[in-house]
């Protein structure tokens, strides 16, 4: 069974994810921790519950998402995967990270890319990698099958979607994207975001402004 604890870090209030398994393995998503009382929150649950973690991912390489990438490799001797057309976006980071106030950003390397159309590994548990740029030029989200949720990073939320006001946003292929990608997946899918509550595939097909049913009405 999959597992999936919630964590909201720094000021953008972004949501970092842990998954894990009944063996005991886990991948870390999206690590928002910059100051020690967060990542010593991290850190605690982890080995409270003796999690191994055997990877960290990012959904796309934004700041908030990316704060705790330098430390997760580091603490929990983990390699970093991201999308190839995110790496850019992840360069950038260290350039601006002051003008944000976060002055003791530290940048970390990619060990290897995420596939479009591949899996990943969390314990005996498999979650499918989909592509959706439009809010980052190589944004992906995880799909598990087996209990219908979604990691969807910043492409879709209660009642909203991404910005794509950034560089590297296209807001027309976010629209085309998240219709053709994630509306195609069942209506109880439940949604976890990069930031604010969970939501499910269904009720953002049928309300949400900009890509459900009552845009077009």
């Amino acid at each position: 069974m999959l597992n999936i604890k919630t964590f909201t870090f720094n000021p953008f209030q972004e949501n970092t994810y842990l998954l894990y398994d009944e063996t005991g393995e886990g991948a870390l998503i999206d690590p928002g921790c910059y100051e020690e009382s967060e990542r010593q929150e991290l850190k605690n649950f982890i080995i409270e519950n003796n999690i191994k973690l055997t990877q960290l991912l990012n959904t796309h390489c934004h700041i908030d998402h990316v704060l705790g990438n330098a430390w997760a490799k580091r603490t929990f001797g983990i390699p970093l995967l991201i999308h190839k057309e995110d790496l850019p976006v992840l360069k950038s980071v260290e350039a601006y990270a002051p003008n944000y106030g976060f002055k003791m950003y530290e940048g970390a390397e990619p060990d290897d890319y995420l596939k479009e159309g591949e899996s990943i590994k969390v314990g005996n548990e498999s979650l499918k990698i989909i592509y959706v740029p439009g809010h980052a030029p190589g944004h992906v989200v995880f799909y598990h099958e087996g209990s219908k949720k979604l990691i969807s990073g910043d492409t879709i939320f209660k009642g909203s979607i991404g910005r794509t006001d950034l560089p590297g946003g296209n807001q027309n292929l976010l629209f085309a994207k998240i219709k053709s990608e994630l509306f195609s997946l069942p209506e109880e899918t439940v949604a976890y975001p990069g930031h604010g509550p969970k939501t499910t595939i269904g009720f953002e097909k049928i309300h949400n402004p900009f890509v459900g049913q009552r845009a077009r009405s």
